[in-house]
């Protein structure tokens, strides 16, 4: 019996649509973004064919919005945020200021009021949250300064575009012939927002920094992987609720906060992991929600204004994104990729163009050029990005090349050295030991907080995927003469183990597993030796019950 669920149908399609034009743009070489963005078209509204429920799509992508920022706050701490405040606020204000301006002429040239204009320009400047991520996530810049500050600036433009949502409807009754006490009415709205946003801080910094911790290390201490899991699912929402509810501020806001209070904590590697699924899936379907509200036909009845629009936000915005970024002082480089990875508009501006039609303020057609826009500039970002941070991806090549060399030059110098796979509590361990025991060791390791680690611990890493042969190569791998793969994915474990082999006929390897599954699949693949930790937890504890018996009573 089939039932009107319209919930499980929008994900379903959605999913589904996304991984399969998420693989045809995979396949084409091009930005999984694109592809996803592609699925929100067909299973939109303005294309034939099945139509999922835009509403529901747009919540569902607050979700991700949600678990995104809360993983960006488990990695940066409340210093990070204060390290960058001399950049990120000036720098964020007056680049909204320099978007709205433009903004503003264009409207003007469209014979359109200054309150629409006023709409328009700040659903223009401000980044979308997710896009601004995800770039700086796929090519390892959110532990950098740049990162930082990147992250820093887009915290600066949520707090404005709150500020603006709270104002548009004081404004709307200003322009409706509110009378004199409009002004003061919006003072007073702008009053009680700053009041309620460091409220919100304070509480977050004196309360939440209590509560949070503590309450997460007991359910830890449950030894409960499943309510840990929702321990860390329900901080992350709720607080991002609360905030919303109580505090008016966004959700994102709320939810970085919240993990940025958690990564002060000695448990903030596993909540991050525990909500990386969760987080992508969600993700995922804020783009396809994107793609869904775009109508094809607004580039045939609105070309020329949709281009300078699209030309406002890569063009406009970044040029001044980048001058204010020099201006402050820092290098081409830095300018360059904050530049870039603020060429879209996201999340905020759809909000901001609903309520401006939904006040009168804004024309339909306002909201259908932000709306455009948005998607093209999405669409287009990563190849922006990609374009502009060549210069910066040449220069970092050289240093790993310079790097590497090095590297080859103190492998000739060893005998034989062994390269471990992962610096998780297992690999550290026997990092330790192999120390001890006078080995000359190579860590690779692909999460920035644990590499760091590490390398305070005194070892030498390389950073990237243990599955790529590049990384392989980069730790020495062909003149290694063992390698020892300590992460507990086993069947990612037999991937490695079949490239070194390729790569170090001559290689041992050694491996961990948990289930004879993996065990099997790992010696399919190359492992020389194989320990399934439950099964050496019961060989220790047999032999110390033998013991126990043989000793004299």
């Amino acid at each position: 019996m089939l039932h009107h669920s319209p919930l499980i149908a929008t994900i379903v399609a959605g999913l589904v649509a996304a991984f399969f034009m998420g693989a045809i743009a995979h396949r084409l070489r091009i930005a999984p973004i694109a592809g996803y963005l592609a699925a929100g078209v067909l299973v939109g509204p303005f294309t034939p064919g099945f139509v999922a429920d835009v509403a529901l799509a747009n919540e569902l992508a607050e979700l991700g919005v949600i678990l995104l920022m809360f993983g960006v706050g488990l990695h940066f701490s409340l210093r990070d945020l204060l390290s960058v405040r001399h950049i990120a606020v000036p720098g964020a204000l007056i680049q909204i200021a320099v978007a709205t301006m433009l903004g503003l002429a264009l409207t003007s040239w469209l014979g359109w009021s200054l309150a629409a204009g006023l709409v328009f320009g700040l659903a223009l400047s401000v980044a979308s949250t997710v896009v601004l991520l995800r770039a700086m996530q796929a090519r390892d810049l959110l532990e950098t300064e740049r990162g930082r500050i990147a992250v820093g600036w887009l915290i600066v433009e949520d707090l404005a575009m709150v500020i603006a949502l709270v104002l548009l409807p004081p404004l709307a009754e200003l322009i409706d012939g509110g009378g004199a006490s409009g002004g003061s009415d919006i003072a007073a709205t702008i009053g009680v927002t700053l009041l309620k946003v460091c409220g919100f801080i304070a509480f977050m910094l004196i309360v939440g920094r209590r509560i949070i911790p503590l309450a997460l290390h007991w359910v830890a201490h449950t030894g409960s992987r499943e309510l840990f899991r929702l321990a860390v699912l329900a901080i992350a929402l709720g607080v991002a609720f609360g905030a919303a509810s109580v505090f008016d501020v966004s959700f994102a806001l709320g939810a970085f906060f919240a993990g940025m209070i958690l990564g002060e904590t000695q448990l903030s590697r596993r909540a991050a992991e525990e909500t990386l699924p969760l987080r992508d899936a969600f993700a995922v379907l804020f783009f396809v929600s994107v793609g869904m509200l775009f109508d094809p036909s607004v580039i045939a009845q609105q070309p020329l204004s949709l281009l300078v629009t699209v030309a406002i936000i890569i063009l406009g915005k970044s040029a001044a994104a980048f001058a204010i970024v020099r201006a402050f002082g820092h290098s081409t480089r830095t300018a360059v990729t904050i530049a870039a990875s603020l060429a879209q508009i996201g999340e905020f501006s759809f909000i901001l163009a609903g309520l401006g039609t939904d006040l009168g303020i804004l024309p339909d057609a306002g909201r259908d050029l932000i709306l455009a826009g948005a998607i093209l500039s999405i669409f287009v970002n990563p190849v922006v990005f990609t374009a502009a941070a060549g210069r910066i991806a040449r220069a970092r090549q050289d240093a790993i090349d310079e790097a590497d060399a090095i590297e080859r030059e103190r492998e000739r110098e060893r005998r034989e050295h062994v390269v471990l796979i992962g610096y998780g509590r297992v690999g550290r361990l026997f990092a330790e030991g192999a120390r001890q025991s006078g080995r000359a060791l190579v860590i690779i390791e692909d999460q920035p907080d644990v590499m760091e680690r590490a390398r305070n611990d005194g070892f030498t890493i390389v950073h990237g995927n243990a599955a790529s042969i590049r990384t392989l190569r980069e730790a020495g791998i062909a003149e290694a003469a063992k390698l020892v793969i300590a992460i507990p994915e086993g069947y990612e474990a037999g991937v490695i183990a079949q490239r070194a082999r390729k790569a170090n006929a001559d290689l041992t390897i050694f491996a961990r597993a948990h289930s004879d599954e993996e065990v099997a699949h790992l010696q399919r693949h190359g492992a020389d030796h194989v320990v399934m930790g439950e099964r050496e937890i019961a060989r220790r504890l047999i032999a110390m019950l033998a013991r126990s018996r043989e000793a004299p009573g």
